[in-house]
């Protein structure tokens, strides 16, 4: 039995604990989740079972696109923001709301992110190395970032500013079957798009040079990722907002378990982020506050330390991932 796969069955029976607690736990505990009555049948079945399943799906693209980005520009502490896929998904999203029409704010993340997919992919198609990508990446998040404030500025709708607000603190409370079956899609493309790009990114273990010699297309590699982790990107940010460091963590976390092959990293990073999405927000769930915590603000809280406590053993180690 292979690390990977030992590593990718420990996550699913990690994920579906989650998501069975993510049934039971709440602000109204539940003595049978699956009692008959219509107010459990209620609770289950319309709000918590969709929260949960969003949330999984949400931490799994994450997780999944985080690690697809790590390996192709061989740098733990790469993720969907490096690139200004996030960045480009929430212009979308933000110029929704700012122009009153917060009903299309979804589409128009997937749609700006996939932009960006596009922009980043054929500005790049001839860059030689990951640091042509990292410089195109930080170019349009800037850009993206200057487009958020002009539009916070001109916005004619000031009262879809506290919407705004909201979805960049990132949260999948109230969630539906709908937002479940549109992050579960996107994850399915975005995901065949990252899986069918896994060779390429064993290779490029080997370094540009030698992967480009024994034949590894690496243009196409980096087309296929940038593509997938957009389409993954978009679809988590059109439901969840704005959600931070999952995809830096989950990948660093399973590498204990499955090694450092980039693509022996991609299922398991893509289950390790969808446990730690919903034990996230089953913990904001059960907090005793007024108002309950955004699962955004969660993410940063537990993965900010996880953030610098990586960089910190980088430099430790000269910089090597």
């Amino acid at each position: 039995m292979s690390a990977t796969f030992r590593a990718c069955v420990l996550l699913l029976a990690l994920s579906a604990a989650a998501l069975i607690g993510a049934l039971w736990l709440g602000p109204a505990p539940l003595a049978n989740p699956f009692a008959a009555d219509a107010a459990t049948q209620t609770i289950v079945w319309e709000i918590r079972l969709p929260r949960a399943l969003a949330a999984w799906l949400v931490g799994a693209a994450l997780g999944l696109s985080g690690a697809a980005l790590q390996g192709l520009l061989r740098n733990p502490l790469a993720d969907s923001g490096v690139l200004g896929l996030s960045g480009f998904a929430a212009l979308g999203a933000v110029l929704a709301f700012a122009f009153g029409a917060a009903s299309l704010a979804p589409l128009a993340a997937i749609t700006f992110a996939l932009v960006a997919a596009i922009a980043v992919t054929a500005l790049g198609w001839r860059a030689r190395g990951p640091a042509s990508l990292v410089l195109i990446g930080v170019g349009l998040s800037s850009f993206a970032s200057g487009l958020i404030a002009l539009a916070l500025n001109l916005a004619p709708n000031p009262g879809a500013l506290a919407d705004l607000i909201n979805w960049t603190l990132g949260s999948v409370e109230g969630r539906s079957m709908q937002h479940v079956v549109l992050v579960g899609a996107l994850l399915l493309g975005g995901g065949g798009l990252i899986l069918a790009a896994a060779r390429g990114l064993q290779a490029l273990t080997l370094g540009e040079e030698a992967a480009a010699a024994i034949g590894a297309n690496l243009p196409r590699t980096r087309a296929l990722v940038v593509l997938g982790a957009a389409a993954c990107t978009g679809g988590a940010t059109a439901v969840a907002g704005v959600i931070g460091f999952v995809g830096i963590a989950a990948p660093h976390l399973v590498r204990a378990l499955a090694g450092h092959d980039p693509a022996r990293l991609l299922a398991p990073s893509a289950f390790a982020g969808g446990a730690l999405l919903v034990i996230a927000d089953i913990s904001v769930r059960l907090l005793p506050t007024d108002a309950e915590l955004k699962l955004g603000v969660a993410a940063a809280l537990i993965g900010g330390p996880v953030f610098a406590l990586i960089a910190a053993r980088l430099a430790s180690r000269g910089g090597d991932a």
